[in-house]
C-alpha cells in the first residue's frame, strides 16, 4: 500500500507544482535557488526528452499512453507480491513520473518542465527538467539494477 501511496503522491505533487508554475511564472522569468545551483523557470516541452518527436506529437502521445499503461499493468501485477522492494520502488517511481508527464501531454499538449541546473557545462544548463523526469530516471535505474 505504501508504494501505491507514493505513486499517488508523485502524481498529485507534480500536478500541484506544474499548475503553480503555469500560473506563477512567465517564460522569461528565472528564479535562482540553493545559491544559484538550481534555476526555477517555466518551459513547455512539446516532445519527449530534449524535444524528441516534437514534430510527431500524435505518435508521441500514443507511445506515452501505451508505455504508461504497460507500467501500470506491471505495477499492479507486482502489487501484492512480497519481497524485492527495489523492483516495486522502481515501478512506483516510473509509474508516478510517467503518469504525470503523459497526463500533461494528453491534456495540455506539452509537458511542463520547471527547473534547470547551473553547472560549468553550458549545454547541460539549457536542459529543463521536472520531478517526474527524475522519478522516471531513478525508477528505470532501479529496475535495471534489481531485476530478477
Amino acid at each position: 500500500m505504501l508504494f501505491l501511496l507514493l505513486a499517488v503522491l508523485i502524481i498529485v505533487g507534480e500536478f500541484f507544482i506544474k499548475s503553480r508554475v503555469e500560473g506563477s511564472f512567465s517564460f522569461r522569468q528565472r528564479l535562482p535557488i540553493l545559491k544559484g545551483r538550481i534555476i526555477l523557470r517555466k518551459y513547455h516541452n512539446h516532445g519527449a526528452f530534449l524535444n524528441i518527436l516534437e514534430k510527431k506529437r500524435k505518435f508521441l502521445h500514443l507511445i506515452s499512453l501505451i508505455f504508461t499503461l504497460f507500467i501500470a499493468l506491471f505495477f499492479f501485477l507486482t502489487f501484492f507480491q512480497r519481497g524485492n522492494r527495489f523492483l516495486r520502488l522502481g515501478l512506483t517511481l516510473l509509474l508516478g513520473g510517467a503518469f504525470s508527464n503523459t497526463y500533461d501531454r494528453l491534456t495540455r499538449g506539452y509537458v511542463v518542465d520547471y527547473f534547470s541546473f547551473h553547472t560549468p557545462f553550458k549545454k547541460f544548463n539549457q536542459i529543463v527538467f521536472n520531478l517526474s523526469d527524475f522519478c522516471i530516471i531513478i525508477g528505470s535505474l532501479l529496475l535495471v539494477i534489481f531485476q530478477k
